[in-house]
């Protein structure tokens, strides 16, 4: 299987975006996409398309964060971000990989700056929140 590619939506109305232009950059994504595409319960979705500005906590300085999907159903509206349940979580010290451990530290905190700024602007929106694992994506097949 691919992990990066276009997804080419069936139903094309559903997405708000360019739907010519829906980019996967893992198989997580591009079995979600398809989830949402067949669900009817889902009224609207995009990919990458909100922008969301957060402080990096490395460089101190100003980026754009684009979260991986926002959802309308007829209930609520919810920005939703595709991770592997080990990257939500602090890594584990191990002496013999520190540069490893090193650059895990790195993704986390910059990863906990975005869903900071993420969850502020969707209590602002009145939208909701969800990281998604692969343990959550499984109900999604």
């Amino acid at each position: 299987m691919r992990y990066k590619g276009k997804f080419r939506p069936q139903n094309r109305e559903k997405y708000k975006g360019n739907p010519s232009n829906i980019i996967y950059r893992s198989g997580w994504e591009l079995d979600f996409m398809k989830y949402l595409d067949r669900q009817p319960g889902v009224l609207q979705w995009n990919s990458e398309e909100i922008i969301i500005p957060y402080k990096s906590p490395i460089d101190g300085k100003w980026h754009r964060y684009y979260p991986d999907f926002w959802v309308r159903t007829l209930k609520s509206e919810t920005i939703i971000e595709i991770k592997p349940k080990k990257q939500t979580k602090p890594p584990k010290e191990n002496p013999k990989h520190r540069r490893r451990y090193l650059r895990e530290v790195k993704t986390f905190v910059v990863n906990e700056a975005k869903w900071k700024a993420a969850k502020e602007f969707c209590e602002n929106k009145g939208f909701q929140w969800q990281i998604m694992t692969e343990d959550t994506l499984r109900n999604t097949k």
